[in-house]
């Protein structure tokens, strides 16, 4: 019988994790799969030991160090570590779709600066409000359920951000105002849209379910479709969570591709259950 491991991180105190986990054991299971649910601590990375090791993995977690050690004992990893690591960070996520010439707000990557050190008057900064204007769209290079993408509307607020981020990889970016407080969330799986849903919020800038928005299911138009493909195929994820704005009149622009997105509210919202074409793909994938 096939095995896998379902791995999620068990630092973190949220359920939502854990049931993440459980919805892609119980889809595993219902193909016939021996699975058994991890917590990452619980697979040991002793470099010097013969692991005992399941027929693949399930990386539901941006623990990527576990990802590269599993695929270096022959484990085959969904998504690739890679993949996750790519995406992990925006900026080199960010970099990664303009090289493909996706549509996405006009991104500025920030220069590397070191924590006890600042270039506040080398006039860096000056030109990046001139060109990208105010409000726009600060994101740290790692977070997730929305969560260190700020909405930057007065030059007292860029200047003390920018300085709090002193040694953290960030972005500037054009705040899209035809998408305040809405987006489509598209789940694929291999080459093949499996769910959307619209998310939108009355009271957040951002349309997160995590920060207060609502979602419902969403028809999505062609350009929608083809769009949310390359972004996945841009940066080589099997499993995707990709995020699309409404630019001027509704034209759709990549907001960003998730490498580990959650699946649970487009389950609910949809009744889609995405683990199912997941384990599907990999079963496939692995004939």
């Amino acid at each position: 019988m096939t095995s896998c491991w379902v791995i999620y991180n068990g630092s973190l105190v949220s359920d939502k994790f854990e049931d993440q986990a459980r919805l892609v054991a119980e889809a595993a299971e219902r193909a016939g799969i021996d699975v058994k649910i991890m917590k990452n601590y619980e697979v040991v990375m002793d470099l010097s030991v013969n692991l005992s090791i399941p027929d693949f993995a399930v990386l539901l977690d941006k623990d990527i160090l576990l990802g590269y050690f599993l695929k270096s004992r022959g484990v085959p990893v969904y998504n690739d570590p890679a993949v996750i690591d790519l995406c992990d960070n925006k900026a080199t996520q960010y970099v990664q779709l303009a090289a493909h010439d996706l549509p996405m707000p006009r991104t500025i990557v920030a220069p590397k600066v070191y924590p006890n050190f600042s270039i506040i008057e080398s006039g860096y900064f000056e030109k990046i409000i001139n060109q990208l204007n105010l409000p726009m769209i600060i994101k740290e290079g790692h977070g997730s359920f929305g969560m260190k993408v700020y909405l930057i509307e007065t030059e007292a607020e860029f200047y003390e951000k920018v300085d709090n981020l002193r040694g953290v990889d960030f972005v500037f970016q054009e705040f899209i105002a035809s998408s305040r407080g809405r987006d489509i969330r598209v789940n694929i799986v291999g080459d093949q849209i499996v769910a959307a849903m619209y998310r939108h919020s009355e009271t957040d800038f951002r349309a997160n379910i995590t920060n207060g928005g609502v979602a419902s299911p969403i028809q999505l138009t062609v350009v929608q479709e083809k769009l949310a493909l390359e972004a996945a195929d841009a940066v080589g994820a099997t499993f995707a969570g990709v995020d699309l704005l409404f630019g001027d009149n509704d034209q759709p622009l990549v907001c960003e591709v998730n490498a580990a997105a959650h699946i649970r509210n487009i389950l609910n919202v949809t009744g889609i259950n995405v683990a199912d074409a997941m384990i599907a793909y990999i079963v496939e994938d692995l004939a």
